[in-house]
């Protein structure tokens, strides 16, 4: 089993991706770390407690962490996509467990520096816990096995503006940081997500089953498909945060290539743009493995089969 740290903003795809990982027979979800993003980090926190008992991951440690970007102002909630209370003002019973005393930095380090080479740090939120972490120790670097980044947009259109992706957005700072850290990442971007869609006919078969479970996410993912088609005419929703955990469990789900990419910090209109270069001839070596094709097909019948 791959053991993995999950940095999540829990919204309605934080909390597909956490389901899917939980009960992913790949998996050991070692520890959830939370951001603000979708919503603010109390929330997150509170969200991802509630999700980890309703999907029999009750007794995975919750970590809060960072509350606001390294150095911007935080930007407002998105209520559109996620609801006021980032799970489709779907109501869930509060959490009988407490998050944990320890906040996500100082846990991240000690777990990565606790088993070497073993741990793959998933982040679907903004990165801020991650650049933290390695600021506060550099050597975490070298020790992780990997990060798996649901962020960026290097050949297609953003969804937070017309060149940036939401996470990215979130805060560009800590991202670019990370990025030129030299930890081993792979980029997890809406040029593969946007290709791996959960339909409404999906819903209908999650209503089918009558669990409390697939009620619940069938009710959170109605409100996401409908902001969907509000504002970009898809038939469903893209499966943004479980590709991520997907790309952990089985890496040929996609195809990558190596690359350099930057973040765009300027504040202009390409503010927080993930920039890839794509040239035959690169001016820099490459820093990220960018998922540049997905087995659609072959993804969403597996997340199918585990998220429920």
């Amino acid at each position: 089993m791959k053991k993995v740290i999950i940095d999540v903003d829990t919204g309605i795809d934080d909390a597909m991706a956490l389901s899917y990982a939980v009960h992913s027979p790949d998996l050991e979800v070692c520890g959830v770390t939370t951001t603000f993003g979708n919503i603010s980090v109390e929330e997150a926190t509170r969200n991802t407690l509630q999700v980890l008992e309703l999907v029999g991951g009750g007794g995975i440690p919750v970590y809060p962490g960072a509350a606001k970007p390294l150095i911007r102002e935080l930007k407002e909630k998105a209520k559109l996509f996620h609801g006021e209370n980032g799970l489709g003002n779907v109501e869930l019973p509060l959490p009988t467990a407490a998050p944990q005393a320890v906040n996500a930095v100082e846990y991240m380090v000690s777990a990565i520096k606790a088993a070497p080479h073993e741990i793959t740090v998933i982040t679907v939120g903004s990165m801020t816990n991650l650049a933290q972490a390695i600021m506060a120790a550099p050597e975490i670097v070298s020790l992780v096995e990997r990060v798996v980044v649901m962020g960026g947009a290097i050949a297609v259109p953003g969804n937070r503006t017309p060149v940036a992706e939401a996470n990215i957005c979130a805060d560009p700072e800590a991202a670019a940081y990370v990025f030129q850290s030299g930890i081993p990442l792979t980029l997890v971007g809406l040029d593969v997500t946007m290709q791996t869609l959960l339909t409404r006919e999906h819903l209908q078969e999650w209503r089918a089953k009558d669990t409390m479970t697939s009620r619940v996410f069938a009710k959170m993912c109605q409100v996401y498909m409908d902001a969907y088609a509000k504002v970009g005419n898809v038939r469903g929703c893209g499966l943004h945060d479980p590709l991520a955990v997907g790309v952990v469990i089985d890496p040929t789900f996609v195809r990558t290539v190596p690359m350099h990419v930057v973040v765009d910090t300027s504040g202009s209109a390409s503010d927080a743009r993930t920039i890839g270069d794509r040239r035959k001839t690169p001016a820099c070596p490459p820093n990220v493995d960018v998922c540049v094709e997905v087995d659609h097909e072959r993804f969403v019948r597996h997340f199918l089969e585990y998220v429920l």
